[in-house]
């Protein structure tokens, strides 16, 4: 066992971050020169926790001779337990180094993230950014069960599930149940493969299954092969080898159908294939209701412009300022309210109403929350549908945006990086989509000072930094050069 097996959640040893930040220096030292453009991030991400964790107090001199890794290893040697604390700032930086050490996915980085996870809950036993790594850890290394575990202790510490964990627990429960409904059918089809899988080792009689089929003897190395199946289960082997040969088992009994080799005919083989794929779609995107979403109503970009037609509509930002606003009861008094990503609700500041929520795809904050209209925006359209299946909530919202509303800026108006370089943001977005179908008679943006004022969002969202990734002043710009009136909460586009 070794020492990163050794250590979990609730253990305090004294040099235990002391550990964790060799651990990191060393691994930082061993990327010098790697060309995989995701192990390059990780480096980066090593870079800044080194620089961080090496910044010294006022007056404190430095170490001699020593940069980079190097100090860090010297100042671990030096500072003892004493001299090291879980301050806020390296957690954070210790979370996205684990982040990107999992975007990997190589075994040397996985252990990296374990010990990082491990680290985080000796040392902060309630650490929700340490319990949904480590569940990402349990995940990455196909432990499901503890995966489960780590993920519904998260969820237990916080109030607002942003990320779609829950939908994720669902989704792996659900997943394991149809696999062993799978199994189950499989030893009900085969019932010589219980006895054999119980006697002898999975690799063993998946490969004389394999031998006996390419001898032309299909009933024998059926018993063999379901046999390993049952085996593999059985022994707890990691969610991907199981996955594995549940994959190359299928795809054999496909093979079969085509030439005519399946005496079970094609019923048989759809029972199985519907269970392979309900396990394998719910293990990666979470369960939805139904392929309608819920019973969702699709919008297209003529449907959206006839539901909002001749209303007045007040777009509210996720600003200080509307925090502090007490235009509740204004906001409130428009015929359509339309909010954004994590926005917050407090009556007196922000109204209560919230008609349209557009969101960005990566987050899944609000929801939940029941709107009329949700439109979710995402550059590409793979991720965007990947993100309405795992996060979409059945029953929230009564209408969709469908895909081409997907990304208003670029898809709707066309502007390519040449005219528009910055990632729109969901204001953005939003506002010029109005501006462009030009159907209401009122446009009021409130509280829409850029960030000016600082984020006012729901608690779990507050921590996210303001994203540096666009470009707030041309976005300034371009509202204040089609504003009709200005005040200091308000700004009329109409």
């Amino acid at each position: 066992m070794t020492a990163v097996e050794e250590r979990r959640p609730g253990t305090r040893g004294a040099g235990q971050l002391e550990d964790c930040l060799a651990a990191c220096a060393v691994h930082s030292g061993k990327l010098v020169g790697s060309v995989d453009r995701r192990r390059g991030e990780l480096a980066e991400e090593l870079r800044k926790l080194l620089a961080l964790w090496s910044m010294r107090p006022a007056g404190q001199a430095a170490p001699q001779g020593a940069s980079g890794a190097a100090a860090v290893l010297k100042r671990v040697v030096k500072g003892g337990s004493a001299g090291a604390r879980l301050t806020n700032d390296v957690l954070d930086a210790l979370i996205a180094v684990a982040g990107k050490a999992l975007r990997c996915d190589y075994d040397d980085e996985r252990r990296l993230a374990e010990l990082i996870a491990d680290t985080v809950l000796g040392l902060r036993e309630n650490s929700r950014a340490g319990w949904r790594l480590r569940a990402r850890v349990m995940e990455a290394k196909g432990d499901e069960p503890a995966a489960v575990a780590a993920y519904t202790r998260f969820l237990e510490l916080t109030s607002d599930d942003g990320t779609g964990v829950a939908a994720k627990v669902t989704g792996l429960r659900t997943a394991a149940d149809r696999e062993r409904d799978l199994l189950e059918l499989l030893g009900r089809t085969r019932p010589d493969a219980r006895a054999l899988a119980a006697r002898r080792p999975a690799t063993a009689l998946w490969a004389e299954g394999l031998e006996l089929r390419a001898r032309g003897a299909r009933e024998e190395a059926e018993d063999l092969l379901v046999a390993a199946l049952l085996a593999h289960a059985r022994s707890g082997a990691p969610v991907p080898d199981r996955q594995r040969l549940l994959s190359e088992y299928v795809d054999l009994r496909v093979d079969d159908a085509r030439t005519g080799g399946d005496p079970r005919g094609t019923g048989a083989l759809r029972e199985l294939a519907a269970l392979w794929s309900e396990q394998h779609r719910t293990r990666r995107r979470g369960p939805v209701a139904d392929p309608a979403m819920g019973g969702v109503t699709w919008l297209s970009l003529g449907e959206f412009r006839n539901t909002i037609a001749g209303r007045s509509v007040c777009l509210v930002a996720n600003s200080g300022r509307v925090g502090a606003s007490g235009m509740g009861e204004e906001i409130d008094g428009y015929d359509l309210v339309v909010r954004f990503n994590s926005y917050r609700i407090d009556p007196a500041h922000t109204g209560t109403r919230t008609d349209i929520h557009a969101t960005i795809h990566k987050h899944g904050f609000n929801w939940d929350k029941p709107v009329t209209t949700r439109l979710v925006f995402g550059g590409l359209s793979h991720e965007w549908k990947y993100s309405l299946r795992n996060r979409l909530v059945p029953g929230a919202q009564e209408y969709l945006g469908d895909e081409s509303l997907r990304w208003p800026l670029r898809t709707v108006g066309k502007l390519g990086n040449d005219e528009w370089p910055a990632i729109p943001t969901t204001g953005f977005n939003t506002l010029w989509l109005l501006d462009f179908l030009d159907v209401n008679p009122v446009i009021d943006l409130i509280g829409f000072d850029f960030y000016e004022s600082g984020a006012y969002r729901v608690d779990a969202a507050m921590k996210l930094p303001i994203t540096t990734v666009h470009e707030y002043t041309s976005e300034k710009d371009w509202v204040l050069a089609r504003a009709r009136r200005v005040t200091d909460t308000r700004i009329s586009l109409r």
